[in-house]
């Protein structure tokens, strides 16, 4: 791997995307009532926890992830390439593992597609960003 090779600003950039999907993922236009029903959380225990560790740590990992994905999408600008990249890394690996664990910790098929989805779709718009910004 040619680390000189990584747009380090794209990856940033994607890492953001995350955020901004997730934003829109679990708010209450698409999937935050269900979301919150099937890991029976109220809004007033979603108030406890440090927002500070759970921000910042999902931002740390969601930076590992775009840097990971980065280090695949190397060679030339590509789009297509990079959605590609995006859906079989969100599909294939990452909703598949989640998947693996929800079947033992027997949480719901809703759930699962929830957050599975929410993975799946911030892969690709990932590997987008990644794929066309080198």
């Amino acid at each position: 791997m040619d680390m000189s090779q990584i747009n380090y600003l794209a990856v940033l950039v994607a890492a953001l995307s995350s955020f901004v999907i997730g934003g829109i993922w679990y708010s209450p236009i698409l999937f935050a009532k269900a979301w919150m029903v099937e890991n029976g959380f109220t809004e007033e225990s979603l108030k406890g926890g440090s927002q500070g560790m759970i921000f910042g740590g999902s931002f740390i990992l969601a930076l590992i992830m775009s840097f990971n994905l980065a280090s695949f999408l190397q060679g030339p600008p590509d789009l297509a390439w990079g959605i590609t990249a995006g859906a079989l890394a969100g599909i294939g690996w990452v909703a598949c593992s989640i998947g693996v664990t929800y079947l033992f910790e027997r949480k719901s098929m809703k759930l699962f597609l929830i957050n599975a989805g929410y993975h799946a779709v911030t892969f690709m718009i990932m590997g987008g960003i990644l794929g066309i910004w080198k």
